[in-house]
C-alpha cells in the first residue's frame, strides 16, 4: 500500500495550471530598441551584439509567472510603419518603445505614432506599456521630461497605461514593467467578466 502511494505521489500530480495567454503588439521606431528588449526578455543571457533592426514582423511568446504574452514586434521603419495597423487584429495590449536619448526630432516622430496608436479604433481601448528606452545613455531624457514631451495625459485619459524606463542593463526592471502590463490585462479581464451595473 505505500509503494502504491508513493508511486502515486511521483506519477500523479495534477497537471500544471494553464497560464493564461495575451497577443500584444509591440511597436516604436527603428532603433527604439525593441528587439534587443524583447530578446533579452526571453533569454536573459542572449547574445545581442549583432542582433539587426526588424523589418518586417517577428512573434514571440515570452512566459511570465502568471501568464504568457504573445509578442507581435512590427518594424519601425518610415516604409513600415504605414502598414502597422495591417497587424492590429486581436491585439489585447500594445508595447511603446521610445528611445529616451533620442534628437528632438525622432522624439517627435515618436510621439506622432504614439498618438496615432492612442487613438487607433483597434488599439483605443486596450491596455498601453510605454517604455522609456535607453536610459543608461549620457543623453537620455527622464521619464518626467518624456512623459510631458508626449503630451499624454489628454489622450491617454481614461485609459489604462503605464510609462516606464528601461535599459538592458536591468532587466529586471523590464521583466516588471511586463508584468504590469499583464496586470492591467488582468484587470480588463477581470471588469469585462463582472461588469459594473
Amino acid at each position: 500500500m505505500m509503494e502504491y502511494l508513493c508511486f502515486r505521489t511521483l506519477c500523479c500530480k495534477d497537471p500544471p495550471a494553464l497560464k493564461t495567454e495575451y497577443d500584444v503588439v509591440c511597436i516604436g521606431l527603428s532603433g527604439s530598441g525593441k528587439t534587443s528588449l524583447l530578446t533579452r526578455l526571453g533569454q536573459e543571457n542572449a547574445n545581442i551584439n549583432n542582433i539587426k533592426p526588424t523589418t518586417g514582423f517577428d512573434i514571440r511568446s515570452i512566459p511570465f509567472k502568471d501568464a504568457i504574452l504573445n509578442i507581435k514586434e512590427l518594424g519601425g521603419s518610415e516604409t513600415i510603419r504605414k502598414y502597422w495597423s495591417r497587424y492590429f487584429q486581436g491585439t489585447q495590449a500594445v508595447v511603446f518603445v521610445i528611445d529616451s536619448a533620442s534628437s528632438d526630432s525622432i522624439l517627435e516622430s515618436s510621439r506622432s505614432e504614439l498618438h496615432s496608436a492612442l487613438v487607433h479604433p483597434q488599439l483605443c481601448t486596450l491596455p498601453f506599456l510605454i517604455l522609456a528606452n535607453h536610459t543608461d545613455r549620457p543623453a537620455a531624457r527622464s521619464v518626467h521630461e518624456i512623459r510631458k514631451y508626449l503630451e499624454l495625459e489628454p489622450l491617454a485619459l481614461g485609459k489604462n497605461w503605464v510609462m516606464q524606463p528601461t535599459s538592458l542593463d536591468d532587466m529586471a526592471a523590464v521583466r516588471e514593467s511586463f508584468c504590469q502590463l499583464i496586470g492591467l490585462l488582468e484587470e480588463k479581464d477581470f471588469l469585462t467578466q463582472n461588469p459594473v451595473v
